[in-house]
């Protein structure tokens, strides 16, 4: 994700140097220096291995006490990411006009006063709007007017004039605040009831706040220390939430009265590996307590008659084994990769003795065919599947009938929506692709009608038609074919002379889709190609694609980008040194390492929030993400093996003299995920390690966090910040600094 922060020159004079004095670099024109970062040499010795932190005084002692309150944070820090920021904008100053136009470009393309497809519950449709100028969205509902289902019994309103009415004002929420997102809401199933998460700092640390609807009132004692998970009971006389602990992690699920009262610890989990929430089964049969790693999980349910009754194990957890449950009205259906389902499978078992002896396929394992999710309403079952980075919905009824919705394209997004009701016989879908804008449908899973609800408004314009999808297979090393989707305008060449967008991931079995984007038309429309590396460590063409790029294999991750990229240099589609490379989170880790192994490739790459200091990071217990995260990367406080692998591709550990490319590393102060430091100290080690003269640059959001702004327009500011950055590093604009 991208970062904003306005330049602040102020606290620059606070660090040993002065860190905006200009150095003479030619007979009229000077050039900012960059800032120094001062050198505390910190040795570490570990599992019989020694390794040297520089830049160790950059992470604050105090950390969760900073992400609550990120004045907080250590004045020697603050100075220091407050003259990176200055350095940044001073570089980058000839960039603000086309930073200007690409945001009226993308703000261009948003229909400002826009509202989803409302989402129809028993008597109401509940929606999300937009008003022209506003940064964030109203959570709004109407009197729904057409006939719906209660108990098996039809019922039909009159055909009056439906009332609208405003259940939160996220813009009012807002004023005032530097940040403020609403992370989850949800309506009682009474729908007496409206409650919401608000994070008030981009650290990921919520309020819920529950509103009575029919005085407008909040009621009082809102939740504090919460993760945003929450879900109420199927009685609505219940909340239940998540709560977060001093550090960071989802540890606790407990209830009270939905009208206030004392709370109840209902469940603790004691293993700081797992993550825990909280919501109900789509029957509101059952709540249901969600606990799982990356390679194991468990559930635990609370039956809707008893919602103050200690919760239950559904199937005990056992080490390897994944499955998430539903309740499909007279027996569970578990997805799962037990007996070695390495893409999943669906199982059907009894709603009184659920556990795997009692468990009857009902989809069978097919390698290659990853079953991604499973929806249900009353009488059918959708399921969203995805081979060769292209997905496919298959609805089946009770009976065992299948059929597919596809599309014949060769690179797009399908993403099965589910219902809002259980009682319906209507799912809905979203259709897209890197050239189509989204295309919303109700589809009747009985008649197999489908009813188009939305197709997604580009206001400025756009034609499809201007331009090509293509979906590629770049071969790597070992052999495998690693998809690649490209899109550009029909009039850019294909002949290496196109600067090249390459996007990438690859981490924790998520995948890139293929979907559409308005904000990358303003280098597409630029001439640019964009190009998406579908490698190993998302699970684009199955849940093996992932396994094959964790823990000892995750360098294939980086291998894989390496070879697309040489591989749209051969087909013409891009050159070396004319490359952009792009990346954030894990997808920063694997901008890191790319820049390391090969940066003759790029002419500029942009870790956003990127994950580089594997090796620090992995080895921090007290961090969020650590404990969760061994099954992914490997443990090097317990294994050596681990501990050397890991080192071998750390970006922060692997920086080296060589001539890297023009670098922009984002990151957020809030931000629990990627830490602040972990930008900050790559910046300062890559910077007087580059031998290219070629810049390197960082952008702290002081007021945000792992997601960047909250504002929907501040969010298209910082895209045009990276992409202006990108049409820099391919100009070499620095050279006229």
């Amino acid at each position: 994700m991208n970062r904003r922060e306005l330049i602040a020159t102020a606290a620059a004079t606070a660090l040993a140097g002065p860190a905006l004095a200009r150095q003479p670099t030619g007979a009229s024109m000077t050039r900012p220096q960059a800032p120094i970062a001062k050198k505390i040499p910190v040795t570490i010795e570990q599992l019989g291995r020694v390794r040297t932190d520089d830049y160790q005084w950059m992470k604050d002692d105090n950390w969760q006490a900073v992400l609550r309150d990120p004045t907080l944070i250590k004045a020697d820090v603050k100075a220091h990411l407050t003259a990176e920021n200055a350095y940044r904008e001073a570089m980058m100053a000839a960039t603000l006009p086309l930073q200007a136009t690409m945001f009226e470009e993308m703000k261009g393309r948003i229909k400002e006063d826009d509202s989803s497809v409302p989402a129809p519950d028993g008597p109401w449709e509940y929606f999300i709007e937009y008003r022209t100028g506003d940064q964030h969205p109203r959570y709004m509902r109407k009197d729904r007017v057409s006939a719906y289902r209660v108990d098996g019994e039809t019922v039909v309103r009159p055909h009056l004039r439906p009332r609208v009415q405003m259940l939160l004002d996220a813009n009012a929420l807002a004023e005032g605040k530097a940040y403020s997102r609403v992370s989850a809401a949800d309506h009682s199933p009474d729908h007496a009831l409206f409650a919401y998460a608000e994070d008030a700092q981009g650290s990921e640390v919520h309020q819920i706040y529950i509103k009575d609807l029919a005085t407008g009132a909040l009621l009082p004692d809102p939740i504090g220390s919460a993760t945003g998970d929450f879900t109420f009971s199927p009685d609505s006389q219940w909340i239940f939430w998540t709560n977060r602990n001093d550090n960071g992690r989802p540890d606790k699920i407990f209830r009270r009265p939905v009208r206030g009262g004392d709370s109840t610890l209902v469940y603790e989990e004691t293993d700081e590996g797992m993550f825990i929430s909280v919501g109900r089964t789509s029957d509101d049969a059952f709540v249901l307590i969600s606990i799982a790693n990356q390679e194991t999980s468990e559930a635990r349910i609370i039956p809707a008659a008893t919602p103050t009754a200690a919760p239950v194990v559904l199937v005990p957890r056992h080490t390897g084994r994944l499955y998430d449950a539903d309740h499909w009205g007279d027996r569970w259906v578990i997805r799962t990769n037990a007996d070695d389902s390495i893409d999943f499978k669906i199982v059907e078992a009894p709603t009184a003795t659920p556990g795997k002896a009692h468990w009857t396929d009902l989809v069978a394992h097919a390698p290659g065919r990853y079953i991604e999710g499973v929806a249900l309403v009353k009488d059918f079952i959708g399921r969203q599947e995805r081979a060769d980075a292209n997905t496919t919905i298959v609805i089946r009824d009770r009976s065992g009938t299948e059929h597919q919705i596809a599309v014949d394209e060769p690179a797009y997004a399908l993403s099965l929506r589910g219902a809002s009701e259980f009682d319906t016989p209507v799912m809905r879908y979203v259709y897209s692709s890197p050239s189509t804008p989204n295309s919303t449908y109700d589809y009747d899973l009985a008649t197999r009608e489908r009813t188009l609800r939305k197709v997604q408004e580009v206001p400025s314009g756009h034609d499809p038609a201007d331009y090509v999808v293509e979906r590629l297979n770049a071969p790597a090393a070992d052999g495998a074919l690693v998809p690649v989707t490209i899109v550009r305008r029909k009039s850019t060449p294909v002949d290496g002379s196109a600067p090249l967008l390459l996007y990438g991931y690859g981490s924790y079995g998520i995948p890139m889709s293929a979907s559409f984007s308005t904000n990358r038309l303003s280098l597409v429309d630029r001439g640019w190609i964009h190009a998406i590396a579908h490698v190993r460590g998302g699970s684009d063409k199955g849940w093996g694609w992932f396994l094959d790029a964790r823990r000892f294999t995750k360098k294939n991750t980086f291998t894989d980008f390496i070879a697309v990229a040489e591989h749209l240099i051969g087909s013409g589609h891009g050159k070396a040194g004319h490359i952009v490379a792009q990346g954030g989170s894990a997808g920063g880790l694997l901008m890191g390492a790319v820049n390391n192994m090969r940066p003759d490739l790029w002419a500029g790459v942009i870790g956003q929030v990127p994950f580089v200091d594997v090796i620090n990071t992995m080895s921090d217990t007290s961090l969020p993400l650590t404990p969760p995260e061994w099954p992914e990367w490997g443990n090097p406080l317990e294994d050596p093996e681990a501990y050397d692998y890991m080192m071998s591709y750390s970006p922060y550990d692997q920086v080296e003299p060589k001539a890297y490319p023009a670098v922009l590393a984002t990151g957020g102060l809030s931000d629990p995920r990627v830490t602040y430091w972990e930008p900050e100290k790559w910046v300062a080690k890559l910077r007087p390690a580059t031998t290219s003269g070629r810049p390197v640059l960082l952008k702290i959001n002081m007021e945000a966090g792992h997601a960047g702004s909250s504002g929907r327009f501040d969010y298209l500011k910082e895209v045009a910040h990276d992409y202006a950055f990108a049409v820099w590093a391919i100009d070499r604009g620095w050279e006229a600094v």
